[in-house]
């Protein structure tokens, strides 16, 4: 049996990647699907495609029972952002249309509250996962690989820094920037702690790509983790441009929206996003994503784990992407058995997830000592 996966957003920046890596297989049919279904047919025509796509008109904003009735998915893989300003409605129009669901968000109440879903879910024996991207699911498989060698995890320092190539996209953008400047909560010192986004600068260096910026930034890990390790002590997520002059501007805008000078930066998403792309002559498609783990090993010692992943030729973006190319599939073949309402954790080991990237030009190190 063949399975109808609907990607909404289906030919934007992470859809048309999602799109791309699963038209070749022969367990699945796409649905492309977008508010321009001009746009969905022209995509479809580009994907060299196992099983013959269709092309669909949905908006989320729409009547999506009504949609979702018409396009009779089987999977629905949600990746129109942002997330920060949408509740969960795509999630129950596939609850109550009985499909599986996945979606690519990294709004932190967004995921973090998804299993308010759980029952609804279950009653429909659906599968809805939220988050099913970067983060938590690459963040919590790291250290879900890294926890054993610990007696007790006390601390956790990791972010991402794009490629100044990086196919941005508005969406991507207006969610990055909602956070800049505004207050959130970190666990510091044993404490949630008041913290602001795209403050606390600091540099990170990579193996191949040089010193990179960093700046607090709001994601699910921030709620999710102190739960689920219950020993950490301190956590800090960052993220940072390639190019160090646009690390910095965005942090004097920050500034000003902090005191209250601007209101949130996403309202400027547009205008920024073009301004941005007018650097792209200086940058690379050179990205990084590193996690640095402190703690105290079985021996009673200070003990410290360093992962990285660099990723080349543009192919960052596909990172992101690969818990919903690797659930859809499972889901496909029916090799999931699980049913509910979760964020992305425990269903992609860290091992699994790094398989799925041979092939790109990424590079993975992990390294036990201190970088």
């Amino acid at each position: 049996m063949v399975a109808r996966v609907l990607i909404i957003g289906g030919y934007g920046n992470f859809g048309s990647y999602i799109a791309h890596s699963l038209a070749g297989d022969d367990a699945i049919r796409l649905l492309i699907g977008g508010r321009s279904v001009l746009k969905a047919k022209a995509f479809v025509d580009t994907l060299d495609a196992s099983n013959t796509a269709e092309s669909h008109a949905i908006d989320i904003d729409g009547e999506l029972g009504d949609a979702l009735a018409r396009i009779a998915p089987d999977i629905v893989i949600h990746t129109t952002g942002p997330f920060q300003s949408q509740d969960n409605r795509v999630a129950r129009a596939c609850i109550a249309q009985g499909c599986h669901y996945l979606d690519l968000a990294d709004a932190r109440t967004f995921v973090a509250t998804i299993d308010q879903l759980d029952a609804d879910a279950k009653a429909k024996d659906v599968l809805v996962v939220s988050g099913a991207s970067s983060v938590p699911c690459l963040t919590a498989a790291v250290i879900d690989a890294y926890l054993p060698a610990f007696a007790r995890l006390e601390a956790v320092d990791y972010g991402i820094s794009a490629a100044q190539h990086t196919n941005r996209g508005l969406a991507t953008t207006s969610a990055v920037l909602s956070y800049v400047g505004k207050p959130m909560t970190m666990l510091r010192e044993g404490a949630m702690t008041t913290v602001y986004g795209w403050e606390d600068t600091h540099v990170v260096h990579y193996p191949g790509l040089g010193r990179r910026l960093f700046g607090n930034c709001d994601i699910p890990d921030l709620t999710l983790f102190p739960r689920r390790y219950p020993t950490l002590k301190s956590m800090r997520f960052a993220a940072g441009h390639e190019l160090k002059l646009l690390h910095i501007g965005t942090r004097m805008l920050g500034l000003l929206v902090r005191l209250g000078i601007i209101g949130s930066l996403s309202n400027h998403a547009e205008n920024l996003l073009k301004l941005a792309f007018a650097f792209d002559r200086f940058g690379s498609g050179r990205s990084g994503f590193h996690m640095f783990l402190d703690g105290i090993g079985h021996d009673g010692n200070p003990l410290k784990r360093r992962f990285r992943i660099i990723a080349r030729s543009g192919h960052g973006p596909y990172i992101p992407c690969m818990p919903a190319i690797l659930l859809a599939r499972q889901l496909a073949r029916g090799s999931i058995t699980q049913r509910g309402a979760t964020p992305c954790v425990d269903l992609i080991d860290l091992d699994s997830y790094l398989a799925a990237l041979e092939g790109l030009d990424i590079t993975v190190i992990r390294d036990e000592v201190d970088a």
